[in-house]
């Protein structure tokens, strides 16, 4: 019989979206093919502490995450990397955890989706789904991301990067962008402190929310155009799928309308779109992809402006795998199953790993 690939879903983490991490590994837990793969569950806290757990019961309360305990101390984890035998796991009982083959990263937002857990798994010689380091850190850095996308001439929104709140006020935002605005946290996913503003008062309100998750934030011009998303999956030769819309209930897709509120949005899959601006989009999404050096999975968000003008919002490369999730309802839409979905995103992740394996880390005169 084939030995298993053992595979550790890593979730939870030290971000504002770690509820949200809960939800999506629970569903990627129940769907994993088990006759192929043997899962390893490894829960981090929100004080960014490591645990090893057997007990898959913990993902039933994923619609109470915060009544879950990952695991009592002597269950803590200690990393090891570069360790020659890939036993990079130890427990806080010094008894040395089995190796595992892939990581299965399910930890959107910061501490685990901007880079520092990939770069972290790298120093640890394992393979990981999803983008590497670079691609990670642009992708959850819209800073980051607007200037790479600009320079690759692909269209997206104005906007003014804020580093303080006495760098701007309404005022010159308003001349720089019309209204209304959107105030967005630089780092920061699943619209958690995003807001569409209207005014002075809700500016100065939305300003000081947004710097509670971080150090520089983004003022966007508001684009009136349908919300579309859409799925893309590949290392060297990425492909896209159909495309889907968001016809929200709310002020905007927030995080109350994508998480909380089971009507708060429709989503149409797929959009009804004409078969040009089906594959303008499909190749947008892929450009944009390549041009922030993504690699295994990423989900590219446009808005649809008249009948043709494709602008991109962002990228998540880490996106959402719960039950209402886009990024998996869009492949089954095209042909791909959640479960041959999560099989691809292993195997890419194992064949990223093997190619990187050959390069040379040395230099011999």
């Amino acid at each position: 019989m084939k030995k298993k690939i053992r595979v550790a879903v890593l979730f939870g983490g030290r971000s504002a979206e770690h509820e949200i991490s809960i939800i999506s590994a629970k569903n990627v837990v129940q769907a994993i093919d088990k006759s192929k793969y043997e899962v390893v569950l490894i829960g981090i806290d929100k004080a960014g502490r490591w645990y090893r757990t057997d007990d898959a019961s913990v993902l039933e309360r994923a619609d109470r995450p915060k009544a879950i305990r990952f695991a009592r101390d002597q269950n803590a984890l200690a990393l090891v990397p570069a360790n020659r035998a890939k036993q990079w796991l130890r427990l806080a009982n010094k008894k040395s955890e089995r190796p595992v083959d892939v990581v299965f990263p399910i930890l959107h937002g910061t501490f685990g989706e901007d880079g520092t857990v990939q770069g972290l798994l790298k120093m640890a010689d394992i393979p990981f789904v999803g983008a590497g380091v670079l691609g990670s850190a642009v992708g959850m850095d819209k800073d980051a991301m607007k200037h790479l996308l600009r320079d690759a001439r692909i269209p997206i929104a104005r906007f003014l990067t804020v580093h303080e709140p006495r760098e701007t006020d309404f005022a010159s935002a308003e001349r720089e962008l019309g209204t209304p605005i959107f105030v967005k946290p630089a780092n920061c996913g699943s619209s958690v402190g995003i807001h569409k503003v209207k005014n002075e008062r809700e500016f100065d309100a939305a300003i000081k929310d947004a710097f509670r998750y971080d150090r520089k934030i983004l003022l966007e011009e508001f684009i009136q155009g349908r919300e579309i998303e859409c799925s893309v999956l590949g290392n060297e030769d990425p492909i896209a799928s159909l495309p889907g819309e968001i016809v929200t209930r709310h002020e905007f897709y927030s995080y109350e309308a994508k998480y909380l509120d089971e009507k708060g949005a429709v989503l149409k899959i797929p959009a009804q779109l004409p078969e040009p601006v089906v594959h303008d989009i499909q190749r947008i999404a892929v450009k944009t992809f390549k041009a922030l050096y993504c690699e295994g999975m990423a989900r590219v968000d446009v808005f649809l402006r008249g009948d043709r003008e494709v602008i991109v919002n962002e990228i998540n490369t880490i996106p959402g795998f719960t039950k209402i999730s886009m990024y998996p309802k869009l492949w089954e839409a095209t042909g791909i199953g959640y479960t041959e979905l999560i099989d691809r995103l292993i195997q890419l992740a194992i064949e990223r790993y093997e190619r990187e394996k050959k390069l040379k880390t040395s230099f011999d005169l």
